[in-house]
């Protein structure tokens, strides 16, 4: 089949990106496949984050035509009589956010007027995590151009359904991020960061306020005392940095903080994953998470808080632990049971046979099979 997949991707950087690079590796064993993606993603003023392009020798690097300006309109109706005259059979876009949805709406109408093109959808999201007025509005433009929908978790399908019923769907879990490379020695890791101790709990990726780090912060306080345990916070502040740095002094735990603020580049993400004894997500709203399955793939027991589908991919009790939400105490003694009841073992193990289940080929065949009914 011939497919064009228009999204963020390399030289972009971020999950998404990641996710594309992917997805294109599986797609083009079998396929014809073209990426196209953005010139401009987004405006600097409504960009939080230090630089919107990835860096490093060893980024996810896949050949894509860099075509797209997210706030252009004559810019879409371009790019949409081009996809149009190329007439592929399916055009994939990647959606988690409203602000695409003009662009994405415009060129899907375009591309499909000749009659052979059929538009999908993988959303992250339907409903964002910060919302803003005439979300809904803007992702029904899209939504009404989409053919199918594939969904990262029971809670995207259902927030599907709910704003476009009878919506051809097919929800599939997120695939492990299998381009980061193979883990190291924990040791080794540890080293090549230039860090110290020996329980070492990690909270990455873009620090905004969504992913509730304030809430990880005053379970390191409750912990100070009674467990010798140091959190790595890895990511770049797309939130205040701030009002963290303040709640960091007002609570005196920097001591057991070890923090890495700058963009985290991709050759460099297996030194943390395998650095840590586990991964803290203590999301105050979230659908799914990428850096579930970028643990996944290191075989790394997650303890998260209970939203959105993050329950759906970790086992409680089993490959890590799930906890209620806004809550320091419980996750604090999450933590404290993972540790005292010395569970590290046991969830890796279960984790390195769960894994297969994430698989880019199962992901892909799912995509055809919602495509060919």
């Amino acid at each position: 089949m011939k497919i064009i997949i228009l999204s963020t991707a390399y030289p972009l950087r971020g999950g998404i990106a990641h996710f594309i690079g992917l997805l294109y590796k599986e797609l083009v064993k079998t396929n014809e496949v073209k990426v196209i993606t953005f010139k401009r993603q987004y405006p600097s003023i409504l960009f939080p984050g230090k630089s919107q392009i990835e860096s490093g020798d060893t980024a996810e690097q896949i050949p894509a035509e860099v075509l797209v300006d997210s706030i252009n309109p004559f810019n879409w109706l371009a790019v949409g009589l081009k996809i149009k005259k190329e007439k592929p059979g399916l055009l994939i876009f990647k959606f988690w956010m409203p602000f695409f949805a003009p662009c994405f709406g415009t060129i899907s109408r375009l591309a499909k007027k000749n009659n052979i093109t059929k538009v999908l959808t993988i959303c992250d999201n339907v409903i964002p995590h910060e919302k803003k007025p005439g979300d809904i509005a803007l992702t029904k433009y899209f939504f009404n151009a989409v053919d199918y929908f594939i969904l990262l978790s029971e809670k995207v399908r259902n927030d599907l359904l709910t704003l476009k019923p009878g919506a051809k769907n097919k929800f599939l879990p997120h695939p492990v991020y299998s381009n980061f490379g193979q883990a190291v020695n924990k040791n080794d890791a540890k080293k090549h960061l230039n860090i110290t101790g020996d329980r070492l709990i990690l909270f990455f990726g873009f620090i905004r306020d969504y992913k509730g780090l304030d809430i990880l912060l005053k379970a390191m306080a409750l912990l100070k005392n009674d467990l010798n345990v140091k959190l790595v916070i890895a990511g770049e502040f797309y939130s205040n940095e701030h009002k963290y740095l303040k709640i960091i002094d007002d609570l005196g735990i920097k001591e057991n903080l070890l923090m890495f603020t700058d963009f985290i580049p991709t050759s460099e993400v297996k030194y943390y994953f395998s650095a840590a004894d586990c991964i803290i997500l203590p999301y105050r709203d979230a659908t799914q998470s990428g850096i579930v399955q970028i643990a996944t793939n290191f075989c790394k027991p997650v303890i998260a808080a209970n939203v959105g589908g993050i329950g759906e991919v970790i086992e409680n009790g089993k490959t890590g632990f799930i906890v209620e939400k806004e809550n320091p105490e419980a996750l604090a003694g999450a933590i404290k049971k993972f540790y005292l009841e010395n569970r590290e073992k046991e969830f890796v193990e279960n984790i390195a046979i769960e894994v297969k289940k994430y698989s880019w080929e199962s992901f892909v065949s799912g995509l055809f099979e919602l495509v060919k009914l």
